[in-house]
């Protein structure tokens, strides 16, 4: 019953305190009043400050640790790409040898007589007999010409075999394509007859490569 009687009395006597206030004089207010105020004050700053000031700058916070988790990654993959440096220069020093290797093995265009002379001659030095020895027309593409070559030939399987290693091995770039053999009705000892296209390639001069962009360039400009 004491306890009880107690915190009634307590309650009342803070609740007298809050009525009793008087507003023209806040520094003879009690300290229960004061302390609430102050208290509501606090939250009314802190809401206020969250509301117009801190909210936003937690978006930008966010926005800027993504920033800095982007540059970590690009960071990483730059040094990555640092400490491989020396590898990539090797590996593209090795790219442009083997592009230059290949390059000297198409002729340019006064040498494609003589490479046409030295196919025809190595059908020969196996005894193969040319029924046709067409080329066509060129084929223009980046920076070389595909010249095709229709050829007929009549001789044996081993003969044609030889041939085509003959070719294989000559300085220049040669491949035999859409090849069909049959057999030759005019041969009484199983001869064959062998119908291909031997291509073989030249690089694009200065002069052509040029008139090929100014080319390109004109059709850009018409489309326009």
């Amino acid at each position: 019953m004491k306890t009880s009687s107690m915190k009634s009395f307590d309650f009342n006597a803070v609740f007298d305190d809050f009525r009793n206030l008087n507003p023209k004089d806040v520094g003879a207010w009690p300290i229960v009043p004061r302390v609430a105020v102050l208290l509501a004050l606090f939250s009314v700053v802190l809401l206020t400050g969250w509301w117009f000031v801190w909210s936003d700058q937690l978006d930008e916070l966010t926005a800027k640790q993504q920033d800095e988790l982007k540059l970590r990654e690009e960071f990483v993959a730059k040094k990555s790409q640092a400490v491989n440096l020396d590898l990539y220069t090797q590996q593209l020093n090795e790219i442009d040898r083997s592009f230059g290797a290949l390059l000297k093995q198409l002729p340019n265009k006064s040498e494609v007589e003589s490479l046409l002379i030295e196919i025809n001659q190595s059908g020969m030095g196996r005894g193969l007999l040319f029924d046709l020895f067409k080329p066509g027309q060129e084929i223009v593409k980046d920076f070389y010409a595909e010249l095709p070559i229709n050829v007929k030939m009549t001789g044996s399987y081993h003969d044609f075999g030889a041939f085509a290693g003959d070719i294989g091995r000559l300085s220049r770039i040669v491949t035999l394509n859409n090849i069909s053999i049959t057999a030759n009705p005019q041969s009484k000892d199983g001869g064959l007859v062998m119908d291909a296209v031997t291509k073989t390639f030249r690089y694009l001069d200065d002069e052509e490569l040029a008139a090929k962009r100014k080319a390109a360039q004109a059709a850009k400009g018409g489309q326009k």
